[in-house]
């Protein structure tokens, strides 16, 4: 799979709704009712950052569930691809990018959303093949402004900013015509996970689902 490959694959499930839940699972138990409450509410690209013990592993549970597209964040190494592919991901997503990750989900076959916020960076991409990139961390990185600035120059290139993104202010990324999608973590919050409150996960997915774009 190619660079230019893997991007529209990443493009594709980055269409399918305005929010892209980023979750840590730190329980296995919770990843399956997690990933059913988050599909039955309208969002169902699941980003499974691969931030605890248990995340691929969940990755795997939560491949099961009908109607989900699970993919794996904070892919750094041609390992962590490597991984995330045999635990079922069905995409990659990185704060970065790399010449070795490149490739790695290029000889894995893992569509890959990269990391970028710089126009060096945006432009390193595009060489690559890449015209849907993260934008992370976005609130730190210049939020909208930055995001709004780049598509002046490299209006060719779509982004999911990711980092900082609430219900609040997601509005105003979405409002922004190089902006697909945005990753947020609100969706599921750990309060609501650790209690099992699965309807109010949904309720929350709801809400981000019907965000205009």
């Amino acid at each position: 799979m190619t660079p230019a490959e893997q991007s529209a694959a990443a493009r594709k499930i980055c269409a399918l709704a305005p929010i892209v839940p980023v979750i840590v699972v730190k329980e296995l138990g919770h990843a399956a009712p997690l990933a059913h409450a988050l599909v039955a509410g309208g969002l169902p690209a699941l980003e499974v950052t691969l931030r605890t013990p248990c995340a691929l592993d969940a990755i795997r549970a939560m491949s099961e569930v009908e109607g989900g597209v699970v993919g794996a964040g904070t892919l750094i190494t041609p390992a962590d691809v490597k991984a995330a592919k045999a635990a079922g991901a069905k995409f990659g997503v990185s704060p970065g990018a790399t010449e070795r990750l490149v490739k790695a989900c290029e000889d894995e076959g893992l569509p890959l959303l990269p990391g970028a916020v710089t126009a060096s960076e945006v432009m390193r991409a595009m060489e690559w093949g890449f015209d849907m990139l993260k934008f992370f961390p976005a609130a730190t990185s210049g939020g909208t402004p930055a995001i709004k600035a780049l598509g002046g120059p490299l209006p060719q290139v779509s982004f999911c900013p990711t980092g900082g993104i609430s219900l609040q202010n997601a509005n105003d990324y979405l409002s922004l015509p190089n902006v697909l999608c945005a990753g947020g973590s609100w969706v599921a919050p750990n309060d609501k996970v650790e209690s099992g409150d699965w309807a109010g996960v949904e309720a929350l997915a709801r809400e981000a689902a019907a965000l205009p774009r």
